[in-house]
């Protein structure tokens, strides 16, 4: 089984209308399917350049102001993916249940189903400057290429919820990400390397490039889309299909093929998912 991904170095930059964002995303939309791809993911935290439209006095708007975007983001999505039968992840979006905040993660099928997925884990700028809540369960998604995951941005920190993902049948994880320096990135680039090598997967992630001057806590970002491999033959020795430019925007394509994770998981160099000391330390269930 093979699947055709897509993931975008999305450029953030202020906007006047919720128009000229869908605008930018049919961009990247059409740019993927140009390289025919079937799957394509956008980074997280990508609406917030939402917050730059402003309300009618010109004041930009809140992080509590996005869920009143939810229902005009959802209905973009799901009709790009029905027009191009191909299965979008929408980055992330922020919405809100019961009155609490979260920032949820959204696949966009070709039939116009919509899956979701609230981040698990969340960083302190989200907790004390966004107030919002953690997501309370993970769970896998299943596509017509395979067993999925979407795990965002410092989730796929945490070696514990992608070994669950991996128990739970994925095969790709998908990881949209949003860092505003050097060091953010790297967290989750090298993560993302260890992520893959502990369970013999794929993970797919996108970035938020560009700035957004007028919107606090996203005025500077740093990213750069990979698609990453376990290390092993017959994959790149690297570990990386392919990568974008450093803060450039652009759309990064690969093809990934599941046949040789199943293959390295019985007779790879190292079977690390399969060696797992499950007699010393617990399993992830």
């Amino acid at each position: 089984m093979k699947l055709r991904v897509s993931a975008v170095q999305y450029h953030l930059h202020t906007i006047q209308s919720f128009d000229e964002f869908a605008d930018q995303v049919e961009h990247y939309i059409k740019t993927a399917q140009e390289f025919d791809a079937e799957f394509v993911l956008f980074p997280e935290f990508l609406t917030t350049q939402l917050m730059s439209i402003g309300d009618s006095d010109g004041k930009t708007l809140s992080i509590q102001d996005l869920p009143d975007f939810t229902e005009q983001y959802r209905s973009l999505f799901i009709n790009l993916a029905m027009k191009t039968k191909m299965h979008i992840i929408g980055g992330t979006h922020v919405i809100q249940k019961h009155g609490k905040l979260y920032n949820v993660a959204h696949m966009f099928y070709p039939d116009g189903r919509v899956v979701e997925q609230a981040k698990l884990h969340l960083t302190p700028t989200e907790i004390e400057e966004w107030n919002m809540t953690p997501g309370e369960n993970l769970k896998v998604f299943e596509t017509e290429k395979g067993t999925v995951a979407m795990l965002t941005c410092y989730d796929i920190e945490f070696p514990e919820i992608v070994r669950i993902a991996k128990a739970k049948g994925a095969d790709v994880i998908f990881c949209p990400t949003c860092t505003d320096d050097r060091h953010g990135y790297y967290r989750v680039r090298y993560t993302s390397h260890a992520r893959a090598i502990e369970n013999q997967l794929y993970v797919v992630s996108a970035s938020t490039v560009g700035s957004l001057q007028t919107v606090d806590f996203m005025r500077s970002n740093f990213g750069q889309a990979a698609i990453i491999t376990p290390n092993d033959i017959p994959f790149p020795p690297r570990g990386i299909l392919v990568e974008g430019e450093i803060n450039q925007d652009m759309v990064v394509t690969a093809d990934l093929d599941l046949e040789p994770l199943y293959k390295v998981r019985q007779n790879g160099s190292v079977t690390t998912w399969r060696d797992r000391r499950t007699d010393l330390y617990p399993d992830w269930s």
